[in-house]
């Protein structure tokens, strides 16, 4: 009853930052209400998937993408992105040219990037809305896409992101474009970083190879409202200057701060006039991309390749709290993409190579580790003793939490997939390559 009352008292003061016309149990962002893969919904699936069970429905996406579906009142909104291919001597001499070009990367002539609205009860494709027309975009990374970040709703609007190919503001109602803006940096492997509402704020990390800021934007008209630049970043190599991290909006001691990791930085902002509450050096990580997590004062970041630890941080400080803030450090099997979850006392994360550990939060001992298998990059989530981690190769496997791994399901999908589980109404939505997925508890016989 206590954590219900104080989920409840955490979600209201945290939807009353975004607008009135989002619900509680709306998945309105990456990650969903409280933005840590938190499912306040009990009635969740626990086994789906395989040959002979169907799902509720299934939609052919347009286009590709990795961006995670969101959901406000019936309706699901993600992003995607469609390619004008390159010959294939005009692609190895645009990625000869290239200083980080590589067998890694691909390239195209020109991308068209949208938002695709559907029906999240039937999974109909509603409002198809253009959004950029990229010539000549920079090469992506293979793995990656041209519309991989998460978009986020204050339940009016719609904010779609791009990376450096643009950011952008849709009313829900009349499906008007009401604003595009262009910030635009050298990511090298292509965009990741999701957006973050507070208030009348949108806010969006640039960490490029080249430049390195936080804006904030007016959500209204897209004008920029502050612009923060990152700590002076040591790096032998300008690519290890990047980050694709969401940043985390935190109340703790009467503060709110906005949490943003960067390449061996985590600042925390004012998010009213982005000010600085305090930083703290992290490591010599770069190009990370789990997003922070927190609990009781503490804040959890990864901090990126090439060799990823865990590092746990007070919140409560103020300047440069390198040498004061930081509780413990961990270098078993950390995440390079997929961000960690909370559950009681315990932090709970799986490495890319599908290595999941489970370390104690107040101390970072280790309690247990064991191998998925698999490859790993969508976030995990919880709901009602039961952690949900998905693989690159579609298959869930679900654990209940505690201090010995105990396994209560495996659950596969056909189709390969990067994005995070998004719920409606109990049931589960997610995005493989090509479809989207909304799936109910299978019936055992």
């Amino acid at each position: 009853m206590q954590e219900k009352r104080r989920l409840g008292l955490f979600l209201g003061g945290l939807l009353a930052t975004i607008s009135n016309g989002v619900k509680a149990d709306d998945w309105y962002q990456f990650r969903g209400p409280r933005g840590d893969g938190y499912i306040a919904e009990k009635n969740v699936p626990t086994t789906w998937g395989g040959f002979f069970e169907k799902p509720v429905w299934k939609t052919v996406v347009p286009g590709r993408g990795w961006s995670s579906p969101i959901v406000v009142a019936n309706r699901i909104w993600l992003t995607s992105s469609e390619q004008v291919a390159l010959s294939d001597q005009a692609a190895v001499q645009k990625l000869a040219s290239r200083p980080f070009g590589s067998s890694d990367f691909q390239t195209h002539a020109s991308v068209s990037l949208f938002a695709i609205e559907l029906n999240a009860d039937t999974g109909e494709i509603l409002r198809r809305i253009e959004l950029f027309t990229v010539e000549n975009p920079t090469p992506i990374h293979s793995m990656n896409s041209y519309a991989s970040p998460t978009p986020i709703t204050d339940g009016s609007r719609v904010y779609c992101h791009f990376g450096s190919l643009g950011t952008a503001c849709i009313d829900i109602p009349s499906g008007k474009v009401l604003w595009r803006r262009e910030f635009k940096i050298e990511e090298i492997t292509g965009g990741g970083a999701s957006p973050v509402l507070w208030g009348n704020h949108l806010f969006v990390p640039f960490d490029g190879s080249d430049e390195q800021y936080l804006v904030a934007l007016d959500k209204f008209t897209g004008q920029t409202v502050w612009k923060s630049a990152r700590p002076p970043i040591e790096a032998s190599h300008d690519s290890h200057r990047r980050a694709f991290s969401t940043p985390l909006i935190v109340e703790s001691d009467g503060r709110t701060q906005l949490i943003s990791a960067a390449a061996q930085w985590l600042v925390s902002h004012n998010p009213e006039d982005g000010s600085e509450w305090w930083r703290a050096k992290v490591g010599e990580g770069h190009a990370l991309v789990p997003r922070p997590v927190f609990q009781n004062g503490s804040i959890f970041v990864c901090t990126g390749y090439s060799k990823p630890q865990m590092v746990a941080i007070k919140v409560n400080g103020s300047g440069d709290v390198s040498e004061t803030a930081i509780l413990w450090r961990s270098m078993r099997q950390v995440p390079e993409i997929a961000s960690p979850i909370i559950v009681g006392r315990e932090i709970y994360f799986v490495s890319a190579m599908g290595i999941a550990t489970c370390l104690d939060t107040e101390t970072g001992a280790l309690v247990w580790q064991h191998r998925l298998g698999g490859t790993h990059a969508s976030s995990p989530s919880y709901s009602d003793g039961r952690i949900y981690f998905t693989s690159q190769e579609g298959i869930t496997t679900v654990i209940r939490p505690g201090l010995v791994y105990s396994e209560i399901a495996k659950n596969e999908l056909f189709g390969e997939t990067l994005a995070s589980l998004a719920v409606y109404k109990g049931m589960f939505l997610l995005r493989t390559d090509p479809i989207l997925y909304c799936l109910k508890q299978a019936q055992l016989e």
